[in-house]
């Protein structure tokens, strides 16, 4: 038997991250040297960035969901439980069954939980009178339900709430291809369409922020900086947003609408953010490049509950999955940490109907395309990998471990015009 044989990895969160690692782990172990156990409540798993196609009536819901129990790598263990606590000076995750787990090593990949709350009546009204989110299993198909229902003079208004939420720029996405649907039908100079916003900017990336403020101003989407939203009357069809820079901070101004889709503040799930892993924003406190605990050695984090100052992506976790496991092999069969993450991710920007910028990037900003084309155009190439090659490659490639993937050119020069 090996010689680090009865080591047990618990992975909390069977979601991209989690699957991704556990299956990658498989890889470079056999049963006799590990054991990996996955404390995972879902028994459906979705591929979550397919949902602005589901908003827009490009694909079914049914088709971004699969079997959690078939993503499940064989010989990892699944506890189909909520971790409610961690007591890492004890090496222990506590169940909501009320039994502990214990672990020799820790794997923390939750992801984030959508905080509807946060907004007063949002809950009541949510999935009727117009109000939609792309952000949710449950009111996506109302999406596309709502946008076919638009008619001229209608009012549409799309919202982004404070970053960190996970995927950055689909609350834009939506309201693009929410434009050019209207477009189509040849109504979108008689509607009004208005996207607000609580940053200062279209994007964190200044690039790929000129760009889509081209974009917005293409279809005639009125754009609100600093505005965030905080209460819907979904009966009387209004929503009320505070401002929140500028000459008129703190002032709140109320809109009429037809259609409003909402992107809901997020956060770390609660057991995270009380638990002595968390930082002072409440997410698991991590090295950005090792992906290590930064008090607990036997801990790595990815995805978007952890506290990397990246864009929370399903192209980060496949980022950061190979590097959480070069760096449990190092501590496992000894060696040094690889500081292998820097920071990627993309978002393909979807623009049109058939058309995307796929924006790249690492820490800093820094653009990085896998391409060797110019980043800042739309292109009909990328809207066949954002809707073929990426959930192939999640699916079959990403879930199962394989290591592969296209690099990005961390030696792109920025075009200066």
């Amino acid at each position: 038997m090996a010689e680090n044989s009865g080591k047990h990895i618990v992975i909390v969160g069977g979601g991209a991250a989690g699957i991704s690692v556990a299956s990658d782990l498989m890889r470079h172990f056999n049963q006799s040297e590990i054991t990996i156990t996955i404390i995972e409540p879902s028994e459906k798993h979705y591929y979550q960035p397919a949902f602005t196609l589901v908003g827009a009536g490009v694909c079914t819901l049914g088709k971004t969901r699969r079997e959690e129990q078939g993503l499940i790598p064989r010989g990892v263990k699944w506890i189909k439980e909520h971790a409610i606590g961690f007591d890492p000076d004890n090496n222990t995750v506590k169940l909501v069954s009320g039994n502990s787990l214990p672990y020799d090593y820790l794997v923390v990949c939750p992801g984030l939980e959508l905080n509807w709350e946060k907004i007063a009546g949002v809950k009541e009204t949510l999935g009727k009178n117009g109000v939609c989110s792309n952000y949710s299993k449950d009111y996506v198909e109302y999406t596309w339900e709502c946008l076919q229902q638009l008619a001229p003079d209608a009012k549409a208004l799309f919202t982004q709430p404070p970053l960190p939420f996970k995927c950055p720029g689909a609350p834009q996405k939506i309201a693009y291809l929410a434009a050019d649907h209207l477009r189509k039908k040849g109504i979108l100079e008689q509607c009004s369409l208005s996207f607000l916003t609580h940053g200062a900017a279209m994007f964190a990336v200044p690039l790929f922020a000129k760009e889509l403020a081209k974009v917005a101003e293409r279809y005639g989407i009125h754009v609100y900086f600093q505005h965030n939203l905080i209460a819907v009357d979904g009966e009387n069809k209004k929503a009320t947003f505070e401002i929140v820079g500028g000459d008129r901070q703190g002032d709140k101004i109320t809109m009429d609408f037809d259609m409003l889709h909402i992107t809901p503040p997020q956060s770390p799930p609660a057991a995270v953010k009380s638990s002595p892993l968390a930082n002072e924003a409440g997410y698991v406190d991590l090295n950005q490049n090792t992906l290590q605990h930064t008090k607990y050695t036997n801990v790595f984090g990815l995805g978007d509950a952890g506290s990397t100052p990246n864009s929370k992506t399903a192209a980060a976790v496949r980022k950061q999955a190979p590097v959480v496991v070069k760096n449990l092999l190092a501590l496992i069969k000894g060696g040094s940490l690889d500081e292998g993450y820097d920071g990627y991710a993309s978002c393909p920007l979807t623009t049109a109907y058939g058309k995307v910028i796929m924006a790249e990037f690492i820490y800093g900003g820094k653009v990085t395309p896998t391409f060797p084309l110019d980043p800042r155009k739309e292109r009909s190439s990328y809207w066949w990998i954002k809707t073929t090659g990426l959930p192939m490659m999640y699916w079959n490639y990403m879930l199962k471990g394989y290591e592969w993937f296209f690099d990005h050119n961390t030696d792109y020069v920025e075009p200066t015009s």
